[in-house]
């Protein structure tokens, strides 16, 4: 079952216990547009268009306050970056309906947006300095490392509570980790766990900026950070193992041969005319090139997140869209999101562009279908497209699904 797939660890609710004991806030906890309002306020965006731009001017005055070296900027604890978030669903009837999907559960792609907002507030709080009401820093969202679902369903009627805190830092980049649970019969049990990486950057978005380092004070504490670390390795291996970089290895060649192999049309080898063309499908399989949906987007002003571009949740969110609609007619049933995984944002999405989204069914294995989604900006000036992002979403599906089989080497 997808709670199999849940990568719920004893580590960060300890870590959350500890944490909340340690906060002596109010019992009335903000929700998602204070959250957006206070990003706002830390970076002096306006909600006006016309405002906004000057804003963005007024901020590049910001330069003076960044630190020249990391060791100048005091160090921080991970309970000052712990916020605690409520979506009133609810207690608050009105906002269900933004959230509400067909099926009457939780669209995920809200989700995903709230997740972001949140991620970028908890690394601001990490780096906030008393005298200074505006951040000099941009923090945007590097990447989506994981997010893992334990529940199937998500319940519109529910309220929802968001909790999160910085985990791990670099010199330039935190990672945040943040945990979703649900409110069912007075007691609120786990739903999802979330590894985000953010980055900053000067006022203007141009270049990286130095951030607080962060000092674990328990041994909970300290193996949190350490897996912060290995995470960090990790994506430097990976990194360098892209196909664009490095032939595939012995295994992996192997592999795709034997898919090759299974694909290939020996009937005719009577007549020595068996090529790379004569290819026929197995059983239950479909072509990956027949698993494909594609859709695009016009990136109005309205979407735009603090820093005047693109709102990287509303990306997350759309892309997810059309993934479970490339996981839904694959399968031909409901697919439930089980994992989301190393969403990369690669460059910004300016207001005005065009986003075209590019949905692949790429990996299938009884009722789990992988797919992959490729996001690229179109210039109508100069003719070009660039990628932006790419997605990985796994859904499990209410049925077994046809095997899905490349038929070219690519």
């Amino acid at each position: 079952s997808a709670c199999r797939l849940c990568t719920m660890r004893k580590l960060p609710s300890l870590l959350a216990r500890t944490l909340t004991s340690g906060t002596s806030g109010s019992p009335v906890l903000p929700d998602m547009s204070e959250v957006r309002s206070r990003l706002r306020d830390i970076v002096g965006a306006s909600t006006n268009w016309r405002d906004h731009v000057q804003a963005m001017q007024e901020r590049k005055a910001l330069h003076t306050l960044l630190a020249k070296r990391q060791e100048d900027l005091s160090p921080r604890r991970m309970k000052d970056s712990y916020l605690e978030v409520i979506l009133p669903l609810g207690s608050q009837p009105e906002i269900r309906e933004k959230y509400l999907n067909v099926h009457n559960s939780v669209r995920f792609g809200r989700i995903l947006e709230d997740l972001d907002s949140l991620g970028v507030l908890i690394c601001y709080t990490h780096t906030k300095q008393e005298m200074q009401p505006r951040s000099p820093l941009s923090i945007v969202t590097a990447l989506v490392d994981k997010i893992n679902l334990c529940k199937k369903i998500i319940y519109p009627d529910c309220d929802i509570k968001f909790t999160g805190n910085v985990s791990w830092v670099g010199r330039t980049s935190m990672e945040v980790k943040m945990h979703m649970l649900q409110l069912h019969d007075g007691d609120y049990s786990p739903v999802l766990d979330a590894t985000f990486v953010m980055v900053a950057r000067d006022p203007e978005n141009k270049r990286p900026a130095f951030v607080n380092p962060l000092i674990p004070e328990t041994p909970e504490e300290e193996e949190i950070f350490k897996q912060g670390e290995l995470n960090k390795l990790k994506r430097i291996d990976f990194s360098t193992a892209s196909l664009l970089k490095m032939a595939p290895t012995a295994e992996e060649r192997n592999i795709v041969h034997d898919i090759f192999l299974n694909t290939l049309d020996t009937r005719q080898e009577g007549e020595g005319t068996v090529s790379f063309r004569s290819r026929k499908l197995p059983p239950n399989s479909v072509w990956m090139e027949d698993a494909k949906l594609k859709g695009l987007q016009i990136c109005h002003p309205q979407e735009r997140n603090i820093f005047n571009r693109i709102f990287g949740g509303f990306l997350m969110r759309k892309a997810f869209e059309l993934g479970w609609a490339t996981a839904c007619s694959y399968g031909g049933s409901r697919p439930f999101i089980v994992s989301v995984d190393d969403i990369m944002f690669q460059r910004p999405v300016e207001v005005g562009s065009l986003l075209l989204l590019s949905g692949q069914v790429c990996y299938t294995e009884k009722n789990y279908i992988q797919v992959r989604v490729h996001s690229e900006v179109y210039d109508a000036d100069t003719r070009e497209h660039q990628t932006t992002n790419i997605f990985h979403f796994t859904f499990i599906s209410e049925n077994e699904v046809p095997r899905v089989v490349p038929k070219t080497y690519g």
